[in-house]
């Protein structure tokens, strides 16, 4: 029978994962959007991250399932912890052989990673809606708002303290009019004149910076490690002991997928949300921020950013069952294309500051959709095979990074925006064919001894 203290047990577990994940985001993502900018020789930053994702891509074909099923979610969320706490450490010895091999690291384990934590709040949701007598997705899209909201707000904590501590260093003077001519789309990385770009804090500062984040990881790893339950008990408590699947069958489900038509459509979503992130976390930090205010600016800005994306990722978590997902999706189309071709007419100057966080708050109004919507629609069309699913859309969403990074050292911003407008235009025509076919194909009616099974089996992992 339902107790309070199933829900207190469930709860329990899911803020574990959240604040596991805040105190490690904390680090990675304050790292990740100072990257193009702390090391810009060479386009070793953008290089590293590119890196970063192109690892992440490979992982993603075959890690997730394979780890999930033989560590568990809790076994595989610690192991793909540590890699985080190596690029950290990396970046204490900047240089191509350090940062590589780390960013390698870490991107093989970003994509198990994530797909154990989508893994372990499905279960854990859909377990205690079992229990409780609830509708599944009601209590999955509950822990998931909760989860965003914790994690979303690390983004607020890791680029508070980098800007607290690269604050430190001495104000730049403002820079001439045509000095900024290179900054924005304009940008194409080969300007010669001096910019805001080209200066850099002390060692001392970047030492102190890495040490907070290092410390960051590591308690990251400890929280887990101490107090999260591992998910294989829950699964017992609730499902009894299930005979594994063939190692080959799990290592290659991954690929099984793509004989459903309508995720060789939604490939797309992922591609163009790690497209959109990576341009926010290189282009926009460096040839906006960074060119035009200076590197100080780059958390202050970046902290807007997050902090509306962490606010609305539970509010879109609440109007989605009133508005459904395609009125959000619409109103992250455009907040989206509003903002790229207000970027692309935009002239940065340091006397229009203002301006450099209303771009990253609506940046973020936006991505709150594709991250939220995203997780939601996989978990919804594809709850059979949940971890291959989710480990589908980090592949691709990988891919969008890798190639958002990879083009930053040789393509101007301007063609940079000009390929998201196109990218996004195609993904949206992609989801409204996929959303045609999902109403032309309603779940059949089940006898009333199985309605409740059934609507549990379906809705099993949406986020």
């Amino acid at each position: 029978m339902f107790s309070a203290s199933t829900m207190d047990r469930s709860l329990r577990n899911v803020l574990v994962v959240s604040f596991g994940f805040l105190l490690l985001f904390t680090a990675y993502g304050g790292l990740q959007s100072l990257q193009s900018s702390l090391y810009s020789e060479e386009g070793l930053g953008v290089t590293a991250l590119s890196t970063l994702y192109g690892g992440m891509l490979l992982s993603s074909m075959f890690l997730p399932p394979l780890l999930i099923e033989r560590l568990g979610c809790k076994g595989t969320i610690i192991l793909s912890m540590c890699g985080y706490v190596a690029f950290s450490v990396g970046n204490f010895f900047a240089s191509w052989y350090t940062l590589i091999p780390t960013s390698i690291l870490l991107g093989l384990g970003a994509a198990p990673l994530w797909s154990a934590q989508s893994t372990y709040l499905t279960i854990m949701g859909n377990t205690h809606a079992k229990k409780a007598g609830k509708h599944g997705k009601d209590v999955v899209n509950q822990y998931f708002g909760i989860f965003f909201l914790v994690f979303q707000s690390s983004g607020v904590w890791g680029n508070l303290i980098s800007s607290l501590v690269f604050g430190q260093t001495p104000s730049q003077e403002a820079l001439p009019e045509e000095q900024l001519m290179s900054c924005g789309a304009s940008d194409c990385l080969m300007a010669t004149a001096t910019t805001n770009s080209t200066q850099r804090p002390s060692q001392q500062l970047v030492y102190t910076l890495l040490g907070i984040y290092t410390g960051s990881g590591v308690l990251a790893v400890l929280m887990i490690a101490a107090f999260l339950k591992p998910i294989r008990d829950v699964q017992r408590e609730s499902e009894g002991e299930k005979k594994s699947p063939p190692f080959w069958s799990t290592l290659l489900s991954t690929f099984k997928l793509y004989r459903d038509k309508r995720l060789c459509l939604l490939i797309l979503l992922p591609l163009y949300s790690g497209l959109q992130q990576g341009f926010l976390s290189s282009e926009y930090t460096r040839s906006y921020v960074t060119c035009a205010l200076g590197i100080q600016f780059v958390g202050y800005v970046m902290i807007c950013f997050s902090a509306t994306n962490a606010l609305c990722s539970v509010l879109y978590g609440k109007v989605s069952q009133y508005t459904g997902r395609a009125v959000l999706y619409v109103l992250g189309t455009v907040t989206h294309l509003s903002c790229m071709i207000a970027l692309l007419l935009w002239r940065p100057g340091a006397d229009q500051l203002v301006v450099f966080f209303v771009f990253s708050g609506l940046w973020g109004v936006a991505d709150a959709v594709w991250q939220t919507q995203n997780n939601a629609l996989y978990g919804v069309l594809f709850e059979k095979s949940k971890e291959a699913a989710f480990a589908n859309y980090r592949l691709w969403e990988a891919l969008g990074y890798v190639i958002a990074f990879g083009y930053s050292t040789f393509l101007c911003v301007r063609v940079k925006l000009y390929i998201l407008l196109g990218v996004l235009s195609l993904t949206v025509v992609a989801y409204g064919l996929v959303e045609c076919v999902e109403s032309k194909n309603p779940i059949r009616p089940h006898a009333a001894g199985q309605a409740n099974q059934a609507e549990d089996e379906e809705i099993e992992t949406k986020m």
